[in-house]
C-alpha cells in the first residue's frame, strides 16, 4: 500500500472539508437523484429487488474511483406484507472482506424480515479485494458511500419508506457512521465493532502488521511535497493525534538523548484548535496545530543536522530506520485522521438515536489513545460484547440485530 500521488489526497483534502459540513454536504446529492431498479424477484418469505445508480463521487471528484465503483450498485429485501402503516429500512454497508450480499442478507436481512418486518438495503463493497492499494483508497471508499447513502436514503423516501436507520460491521460501521453525520435528520445508527478513527486499525491494530511500511517510508523521505504540502492541508490535530506525536518525541529522546534534539519550538501563534489531553497531563490552549504537527515531523530530520558529530555517529543504521518509522507511522495517523476521524465531521442531529456495539477485546479496533465517540456524539450509547472482532463477528450477529 502507497501512500498515494500527492494530487490525489489534495483532491480529496479539500473534497473532506465540504462532506465533514452537513449544510454544505445535504446540496450535494438532490432529493429526487435517480435510482434504477434492475430486477424484482420473488421469494418465499420476501421480494429481492436488484438496483444501481451512478455514485454522486464521479461527478464531483472526477476520475478519483475505479472505473468498476463508478455505477454503484444495492440490493432491497423487503417483506411480502407489513405489519403496520410504517415501513421501516436499515440500510447495512459492507465491512472490509464483505464484497457481495449474501453474508449479510443470510445473516441480518432475512432474519429482521422474521423478527421484525423490517426491510434491508444491502450496498456492497465495491473495491474486488480487501486489500488497499493507496491510503487514498479509504478516503475515496468514505467519500462515495457519504453521497451513495444520501442517494439511497433519498430515493427511500420518495418511495414512502420509513423510519430509515443505517448500520454496518467493521469498517461498515463506521462508513454508515459519516454517512449519518452528513444526513440532515434524525437517525438510528448502530455501528458494530467500529470507533472513531480508521488511523488506529492500520498504524496500532493488528492490520498494521499488513501495512508495507518500508515503501511508505520511501514515498515519504523520497518525496518532500507530503511534508511541505500535504501536512499543511490537514485539518485535525486532536487530542489522540498530538498524543501520539508526544509519545514519538518521549521516545526520541529516550533513544538519543537531549544532544541530538533540537530545542522544541513553542506553539503559540495564530489559533485554529484548541487541544485538550488532560488524562495525559497535557493542557495546550489556543494553539496553531501545524506548528505542533510540523515540529514533531520535522523531529528526525532536523536533528541530524543539528546535532554534533561527537552524538550523532551514535545514531546507529537501525537507529536512524526506527526514528523514519517513526515519523512515517505519524504523518500516515495525521493524514487518515482527516479524512475519517468522525471529529471531522458534524455531529448527527440527535445522537441519542445511536447505539455503538463494540467488542472488549477487540485487538482491530484500537480504543486506546483516541477520543471516545461518547465524547464527540454526548448522549449516544456504548454496549459492550464479551470477545473480539472475529468471534463478535461470528457469533454475535443475534445480537447486532
Amino acid at each position: 500500500m502507497g501512500v498515494s500521488k500527492p494530487e490525489d489526497l489534495k483532491r480529496l483534502f479539500e473534497f473532506r472539508k465540504i462532506i465533514g459540513n452537513r449544510e454544505r454536504c445535504q446540496n450535494l446529492v438532490s432529493s429526487d437523484y435517480p435510482v434504477y431498479i434492475d430486477k424484482i424477484e420473488e421469494q418465499s418469505d420476501c421480494k429481492i429487488l436488484d438496483g444501481h445508480f451512478v455514485s454522486p463521487m464521479a461527478h464531483y471528484v472526477p476520475d478519483i474511483m475505479p472505473i468498476e465503483s463508478v455505477i454503484a450498485r444495492f440490493q432491497f429485501i423487503v417483506p411480502k406484507e407489513w405489519n403496520s402503516k410504517y415501513r421501516p429500512v436499515c440500510i447495512h454497508l459492507a465491512g472490509t472482506g464483505d464484497h457481495h450480499y449474501w453474508r449479510r442478507r443470510t445473516l441480518m436481512a432475512r432474519p429482521m424480515i422474521k423478527e421484525a418486518r423490517m426491510a434491508s438495503l444491502l450496498k456492497p463493497k465495491d473495491q474486488i479485494r480487501s486489500s488497499l492499494k493507496n491510503v487514498s483508497d479509504l478516503f475515496v471508499m468514505g467519500g462515495a458511500l457519504v453521497l451513495e447513502s444520501a442517494a439511497l436514503l433519498h430515493w427511500l423516501e420518495r418511495e414512502g419508506y420509513g423510519p430509515l436507520g443505517m448500520t454496518g460491521i467493521s469498517m461498515g460501521g463506521h462508513m454508515a457512521s459519516l454517512a449519518v453525520s452528513n444526513w440532515p435528520k434524525p437517525m438510528p445508527l448502530i455501528p458494530c465493532l467500529s470507533w472513531s478513527t480508521a488511523s488506529g486499525v492500520f498504524t496500532t491494530g493488528v492490520l498494521s502488521k499488513s501495512i508495507n511500511w518500508r515503501e511508505l517510508e520511501k514515498q515519504y523521505y523520497t518525496q518532500t511535497v507530503y511534508e511541505e504540502e500535504i501536512i499543511h492541508m490537514l485539518e485535525y490535530c486532536g487530542t489522540d493525534s498530538f498524543k501520539m506525536g508526544q509519545e514519538f518525541v518521549k521516545r526520541f529522546l529516550a533513544i538519543d538523548g537531549p544532544s541530538c534534539v533540537p530545542k522544541p519550538v513553542e506553539c503559540h501563534k495564530s489559533s485554529k484548535t484548541s487541544i485538550s489531553a488532560t488524562s495525559e497531563g497535557l493542557l495546550l490552549q489556543d494553539t496553531s496545530k501545524m506548528d505542533c504537527f510540523n515540529h514533531t515531523l520535522s523531529t528526525n530530520k532536523s536533528s541530524y543536522t543539528s546535532c554534533s558529530p561527537q552524538s550523532c555517529h551514535l545514531l546507529s543504521k537501525e537507529q536512524r530506520r526506527n526514528n523514519l518509522q517513526k515519523e512515517s507511522l505519524i504523518f500516515m495517523k495525521g493524514v487518515m485522521d482527516e479524512c475519517t476521524h468522525v471529529a471531522n465531521f458534524s455531529v448527527p442531529v440527535d445522537p441519542s438515536l445511536i447505539i455503538v456495539v463494540q467488542a472488549k477485546e477487540d485487538a482491530y479496533i484500537p480504543r486506546t489513545g483516541v477520543r471516545s465517540l461518547q465524547e464527540i456524539w454526548p448522549g449516544c450509547e456504548i454496549r459492550y460484547l464479551e470477545g473480539g472482532h472475529i468471534s463478535a463477528y461470528l457469533f454475535k450477529q443475534g445480537l447486532f440485530r
